[in-house]
């Protein structure tokens, strides 16, 4: 399997050859053409100067002169090219070539050049007639003496290799050049690539860890957290530190619950095998047969328990379960059914509730749960005496309930799981002597399933309860909210 890190560096490294073959190209063409360009331009200038000196020598001399020709060799020796000097024939008198004995002297150049030359149609690329084996470039000009008669031409040539020879030394070193940026560049996008990739591949030996059940491992961060990849891997951090939590969360539910399962059935089934062997004396059976009862029972209530929280995760799930209602009244109402229990333990009961009624909109009965949940666990846990103080109030856009009890402090060790289920702990308000640890989860899986959110706060002996319900939002000419409250 091609890794990602291999694909990215093809990739970068077939665009970087791309972008540098373009760029090449276009030098090389581009470049060529203004070389070729700015020597023609200068064997135009050439062939215009030697035509002007030449009109001038030939006052006073004839154009194969020593005088033209020192003339047309410093000329063509300053300019890197070839010049010829005919007569009016077509003859060649003069040459820049620095031989006495030149073996152009004495050339004919043909008429039909002559007459290309005149007119100024000459091809920039020809071989004069014949004169050349190979085609050169060629500038042709007229020469005219004082009067403006005709006798003459100059005709300054060269090589295509000659006219390049210092551009082909220049792309020689451009080329080295590129070659080594470009070496370089395929080294850095190597380094970068594989430094991109590396997280990568991290996270996915860390999944397949995480297929076999390993939540342990974790991706270095190496990366700037406020960049993608660095959000990426502290994301996926967080996503097994969650994970890594969750496993040890259903590790100790699946403790848990069959340790809540398995005493009572042993039990059950212990006292049973006494009374059918005889083990256990008749005059004893009854004894034995309430413990039966009694462990059976509370089977009963975990798998009820357990079943509630199915059935409010499913109720509370569909939103035509909700509806408005007055949260003060429905407090007032809960508030009664724990009268005799808050006098039986001498517990002051402090309800802070608004003038107004406090409309929202949630399930009823779900929401009764939650209080009802919450005022057990503080009237179990609250020291005798003591006041027992249940809050409403609005802020933000929001209904809040608060439900505080003054008892034993929750060890703050405890207070990040107390919502868990079956979370033990002897100083934990998740689990009673006769609860199953299941009640706090039912009220965060209710408040929850609302999008909403509770909290505990445990100091100095006081502990706090607080959850946020939605606010009651209907048409006043449509929806009486009185119709909600039950």
């Amino acid at each position: 399997m091609k890794s990602i890190y291999l694909r990215n560096f093809v990739a970068i490294a077939a665009l970087v050859a791309i972008c540098f073959l373009l760029v090449a190209l276009s030098f090389v063409g581009v470049g060529r053409q203004y070389v070729i360009s700015e020597n023609s331009k200068n064997m135009d200038r050439s062939a215009e100067e030697i035509a002007h000196i030449a009109g001038a020598v030939s006052r006073e001399d004839s154009l194969d002169s020593w005088a033209l020709r020192m003339n047309v060799c410093s000329v063509a020796g300053a300019a890197g090219n070839q010049i010829f000097v005919t007569d009016e024939e077509g003859v060649v008198r003069c040459c820049s070539d620095k031989d006495p004995k030149c073996e152009h002297i004495g050339l004919q150049i043909s008429d039909e050049i002559l007459a290309q030359a005149e007119s100024g149609f000459l091809d920039r690329r020809s071989d004069l007639g014949g004169v050349f084996k190979m085609r050169r470039y060629v500038a042709a000009e007229t020469i005219r003496n004082p009067e403006g008669a005709l006798i003459g031409y100059v005709f300054v040539n060269n090589m295509a290799d000659n006219m390049l020879g210092a551009w082909s030394t220049f792309l020689s070193v451009a080329v080295l050049i590129s070659v080594v940026v470009f070496c370089i560049t395929l080294a850095l996008t190597m380094v970068y690539t594989r430094r991109m990739a590396r997280p990568l591949d991290e996270m996915a030996a860390a999944s397949r860890k995480f297929a076999r059940g390993d939540f342990s491992v974790r991706v270095k961060q190496t990366e700037d957290p406020t960049d993608e990849m660095g959000a990426l891997i502290e994301s996926f951090n967080k996503m097994a530190d969650s994970l890594e939590q969750a496993e040890k969360r259903r590790s100790e539910f699946i403790a848990n619950i069959s340790h809540e399962l398995r005493t009572p059935m042993t039990t059950i089934a212990g006292f049973a095998d006494g009374i059918l062997d005889g083990t256990i004396p008749p005059e004893q059976e009854r004894k034995y047969l309430t413990s039966i009862r009694d462990e059976t029972r509370r089977l009963s209530r975990l798998v009820r328990e357990m079943l509630s929280i199915t059935q409010a995760k499913a109720r509370a799930a569909n939103p035509t379960s909700r509806t408005n209602f007055d949260l003060t009244e429905l407090v007032l109402q809960i508030l009664l059914s724990f009268e005799s229990r808050a006098t039986k333990k001498n517990l002051d009961v402090d309800p802070q509730l608004p003038d107004d009624h406090l409309m929202v909109r949630a399930d009823r009965d779900a929401i009764t749960q939650v209080i009802y949940n919450l005022l057990d666990n503080a009237v179990k846990f609250a020291e005798p005496g003591s006041c027992l103080v249940l809050k409403l109030y609005k802020d933000d856009g929001k209904a809040y309930v608060s439900v505080k009890d003054r008892g034993e402090t929750i060890p703050p060790d405890d207070l990040p799981f107390i919502f868990d289920r079956f979370h033990k702990s002897d100083r934990s308000r998740s689990m009673d002597k006769d609860g199953m640890g299941l009640g706090l989860y039912l009220v965060k899986t209710i408040i929850n399933s609302h999008d909403e959110d509770i909290a505990v706060k445990s100091e100095d002996g006081e502990t706090e309860f607080v959850f946020t319900l939605p606010l009651a939002t209907y048409d006043r000419k449509k929806e009486n909210p009185k119709e909600h409250q039950g």
